[in-house]
């Protein structure tokens, strides 16, 4: 589970279900929006970029990476299909946003506004400064471990996960959510879907089932973004509609998976493919990288190296150290673009 802990905009009206994946789904329309978008992700393609999670160093990290490999001519950002996960759901939601990856670098490093902005829509540079709800992460992790221990399998974790998340959040009636929602949307430059496929990930925390949401799943950026980081202890599970919503990590870790048949898949792991949970669940990255490379998919993966990754196993969230990843991705970015020119270009 990797989790960051980014307006005031109406609630987008949803049904209080979300079918699991490999359902009959019907038809979308405007009263009964398709939620899941699992059944309508393409089966083939040709590039697709995966942003797992990995709090808000991990974001900072990603930024820094994508910023150094467009610097050095390899555009990251015109995939056919973009994945984000928790973290990477908010960068992936940045980059949609329309601005440069050097700029979103630069806000990172220099928190000052970098343009103007409304009051329901701050750039990306004062996300940082803005409270958000939290617990100490010490506490987030002990509770969460307990939990994957207690289970069984995956979907008996995720049923384990949204139960215990629900009731510690009981008494919010969604006030939570309503705050969650505006931190989220001060770090998006924009709040509009891209035209690219962008799938961003979660779970129902009601039934533990997997959700996928897309441009057509009735459901606006910003909420999708929200639902994916929200962790469920240091982040309440994320009210739309009905339905409540948790971190897109506790599907899968990277959630690579969704880019089954297409020809090059670029993984961006801030937290080096690790995973809280057991092999034998196949939620580890390794594992979706094999899955990936036996449907046919060319496969590439970047994980941090040096005080970044260290930074990154103590605390994900000291946003403190977040210039700091964000240089050693940049750092990165530009070192790998000769090996990923041939790959991606």
């Amino acid at each position: 589970m990797n989790t960051t802990p980014s307006p005031e905009l109406p609630p987008a009206a949803v049904p209080s279900s979300v079918l699991p994946a490999g359902a009959d789904r019907p038809t979308t329309t405007p009263d009964h929006p398709q939620i899941d978008a699992t059944g309508r992700v393409p089966t083939a393609g040709e590039r697709a970029v995966v942003l797992g999670g990995g709090g808000s160093l991990g974001n900072a990290w990603e930024i820094g990476v994508i910023a150094g490999l467009y610097e050095a001519g390899v555009d990251i950002t015109e995939a056919d299909l973009t994945i984000g996960t928790s973290a990477g759901a908010t960068a992936a939601a940045q980059l949609a946003g329309g601005l440069p990856p050097t700029e979103l670098l630069a806000a990172i490093l220099d928190p000052a506004p970098q343009h103007p902005v409304d009051p329901g829509s701050a750039g990306p540079g004062s996300a940082d400064r803005r409270p958000a709800p939290s617990r100490p992460v010490p506490e987030q992790m002990a509770r969460t471990a307990a939990v994957i221990a207690a289970a069984a399998d995956p979907a008996d974790m995720r049923s384990r996960m949204g139960a215990e998340a629900l009731a510690a959040d009981a008494a919010s009636h969604g006030a939570a959510s309503a705050r969650w929602r505006d931190v989220v949307a001060g770090r998006l430059p924009g709040l509009q879907w891209p035209q690219r496929l962008l799938l961003i990930t979660a779970i129902n925390a009601r039934t533990g089932e997997p959700v996928v949401f897309d441009r057509d799943s009735g459901v606006d950026l910003v909420d999708a973004v929200a639902a994916s980081t929200s962790s469920g202890f240091g982040v309440p599970p994320y009210a739309i509609g009905d339905g409540r919503y948790l971190d897109g990590g506790y599907r899968r870790n990277e959630n690579a998976d969704l880019a089954a048949g297409y020809a090059r898949v670029l993984v961006l792991s801030p937290f080096g493919g690790r995973s809280r949970h057991p092999q034998v669940w196949g939620m580890d990255l390794a594992t979706q990288v094999d899955e990936l490379r036996a449907g046919g998919s060319r496969v590439e993966t970047v994980f941090p190296t040096g005080d970044t990754e260290h930074a990154l196993r103590v605390n994900a969230m000291d946003v403190t150290q977040r210039p700091a990843a964000a240089r050693a991705g940049h750092d990165q970015g530009r070192a790998l673009a000769g090996r990923l020119t041939e790959f991606w270009c």
